[in-house]
């Protein structure tokens, strides 16, 4: 039976309604378009909205999510809306991902301690049928 560690817990834990509304946002594959253009620098509603074949007022729509998960964030001055990264909601999802990748890397290196002290004269026998089968594929 596995034993469960206290290494599992999250060591810095994230918001995770911040990082559920950061994750839903960024599964519009337009949202990941706009984000993509909106990391090159702040730009207006209008100059976002030019390489989409959309309204603006569907372009307004995904801007409201966007902004409603913190990603992004707008300002108007006169007239012109501007819009710009958030790159904090951005820390969230990636310290996530971070932590993840961390303890998948932990597993491994646990498994492969495991295999080494388990099966160390297998080896060889692995290492014969790779060769074999490598050679076989170029023939």
């Amino acid at each position: 039976m596995l034993k469960r560690s206290a290494a599992i817990i999250d060591p810095t834990p994230v918001d995770r309604a911040l990082l559920d509304g950061v994750l839903q946002a960024l599964a519009d594959p337009t949202r990941r378009r706009m984000v993509e253009v909106l990391s090159r620098g702040p730009v207006s509603v209008s100059e976002l909205a030019r390489p989409f074949d959309m309204t603006l007022s569907a372009i307004v729509q995904h801007l409201a999510v966007l902004e409603a998960s913190g990603v992004v964030r707008s300002e108007k001055v006169g007239r012109v809306r501007t819009c710009r990264i958030e790159p904090d909601a951005l820390d969230t999802a990636e310290q996530w991902v971070q932590q993840r990748r961390a303890e998948w890397n932990r597993r491994f290196d646990r498994l492969s301690e495991v295999l080494a002290r388990t099966a160390p004269e297998a080896s060889d026998g692995i290492s014969d049928s790779t060769d074999r089968s490598a050679s076989q594929i170029n023939e």
